[in-house]
């Protein structure tokens, strides 16, 4: 109990933001790690985890059965859930891989502004935890405890500071990062290598062409992008010392 309530208290903890240079460094070190191929070919793995995370949140709160979840070395992944092969569930499932991570970045980009950097981190193990109870494969297992193990040891060993600047980073990956995964995944349908899709899925799920649905994908994880910077480059300016 005593472990619970001092977790609880880290997470609760409202902190002021960092130095105005530590929020944009880490911004243009994410936005290096994504830029930089050899470096996004490693990072795209936290990608495929929100990306398909997000397809096994939108199934479960649609009332969809799932299966489980596989993250391959190829940086692919695939959630398999039940349930009806039409409608709304089917839809929101397809919808939410590609627009999960700029979500996320968005979502954590708010609870930077609120002051939680470190409840952050904490719920961000949470949920590794949760999905490693659906992980299928084994790379799909060293995935989501290689970033747990990383998250944890941050939030429970380094000092406050370090871990404000770990969930700094980890919100500008996810902002910058997301819309890249749409760029190639139209890339790869242009070349007609990625006729599985989700666009592809969608297109056949509505009225509307898999060209709308990656439209769809850039607009979310853009505009994630803009308000995410915005949230918190505004936040953190708004807290600078008054001579």
């Amino acid at each position: 109990m005593d472990f619970l309530a001092e977790i609880w208290s880290r997470a609760s903890a409202q902190l002021a933001p960092p130095e105005q240079w530590v929020v944009w460094v880490t911004g243009l070190v994410a936005l290096a790690v994504v830029l930089y191929r050899p470096t996004w070919r490693v990072s795209r793995h936290v990608v495929t985890i929100a990306h398909e995370g997000a397809h096994a949140f939108a199934a479960l709160v649609t009332g969809r059965r799932l299966s489980g979840i596989r993250l391959h070395s190829d940086t692919s992944g695939l959630t398999v859930s039940s349930g009806k092969p039409r409608g709304f569930g089917m839809i929101l499932t397809a919808l939410a891989g590609y627009v999960g991570p700029g979500l996320v970045g968005l979502g954590a980009a708010f609870m930077l502004r609120q002051g939680y950097a470190v409840g952050l981190l904490w719920l961000l193990i949470l949920v590794l935890a949760l999905m490693l109870l659906q992980i299928r494969n084994w790379f799909g297992l060293w995935s989501i405890l290689v970033s747990g193990v990383v998250l944890g040891a941050v939030s429970w060993f380094a000092s406050t500071e370090w871990q404000a600047i770990t969930s700094y980073l980890v919100t500008w990956f996810l902002l910058l990062a997301a819309p890249r995964p749409v760029l190639e995944l139209q890339t790869e349908r242009r070349n007609g290598r990625a006729r599985t899709s989700d666009a592809d899925m969608l297109a056949r799920l509505t009225p509307f062409p898999g060209l709308f649905w990656v439209g769809v994908f850039l607009v979310v994880t853009l505009g994630a992008l803009a308000l995410g910077s915005w949230w918190i480059g505004a936040w953190s300016v708004e807290h600078l010392p008054r001579f």
